[in-house]
């Protein structure tokens, strides 16, 4: 195994089909470094979201391994797991997903009081990423008095609240205009770089793509440069 922070060898996945078996991931392989950002392109139904379920420890593999800072995932159980995606492991999705009853800064601050923190340290931290990301000033509100690119920027900070090493994004700017979203993926990819995190974004913008470290297509159940 590499010194890579995030590695990802062997995986395949496949599914049940009246008309046989039908393979979906087919032996991918790749690695990330701390603060590199991976796009993932490809066509509707190609196994780019199943691959961020796999990696991120919600669906398990046929075959395969993954390793997060030298740990197998894999090999965990299914608490060891969850304590990863709680500490280690950030998501960021399509659909914002916020609690509609909670603020933006209480949604932030979700994470890291599951972990235990104190209200006013959760606070505090939530309160950090909120000014980074322009929403100081919406910090009270909740969900349903922001806008789609205020909503998805409280979706980040929450990502990346309890400073994970990975952010899994699944078309994070999808619902969002193309200035939205630049902006949107400009700060995820900024904070990301600070924090130090791995990023493994599914997109299907090549606009976006092309602003990453690196872009891949998942083509025939295989990653391929793009």
């Amino acid at each position: 195994m590499s010194n890579a922070l995030f590695e990802v060898t062997g995986l395949c996945k496949g599914f049940d089909a009246p008309a046989g078996r039908l393979e979906i991931l087919k032996g991918l392989q790749f690695s990330l470094n701390e603060g590199e950002f991976l796009a993932v392109v490809g066509e509707s139904g190609s196994g780019k979201s199943t691959m961020l379920q796999i990696i991120g420890t919600l669906e398990r593999p046929d075959s395969g391994e993954i390793h997060l800072e030298g740990r197998s995932l894999i090999a965990m159980g299914e608490a060891a797991q969850a304590e990863v995606r709680n500490r280690k492991i950030g998501f960021v999705y399509q659909a914002h997903h916020l609690i509609p009853e909670l603020t933006a800064v209480e949604n932030v601050s979700l994470p890291l009081l599951v972990q235990g923190m104190t209200v006013a340290d959760a606070e505090a931290r939530a309160m950090q990423l909120l000014e980074r990301l322009k929403l100081a000033g919406r910090a009270k509100h909740v969900p349903a008095r922001l806008s789609g690119g205020e909503a998805q920027r409280v979706a980040v900070a929450r990502a990346l609240a309890a400073r994970p090493r990975l952010i899994l994004a699944d078309e994070p700017t999808g619902n969002l205009d193309e200035h939205t979203a630049g902006e949107v993926f400009d700060l995820l990819q900024q904070l990301c770089r600070e924090e130090r995190a791995a990023v493994v974004m599914v997109t299907h913008s090549r606009a976006l793509a092309k602003a990453c470290d690196r872009m891949l297509m998942l083509h025939d159940g295989v990653l391929v440069p793009a």
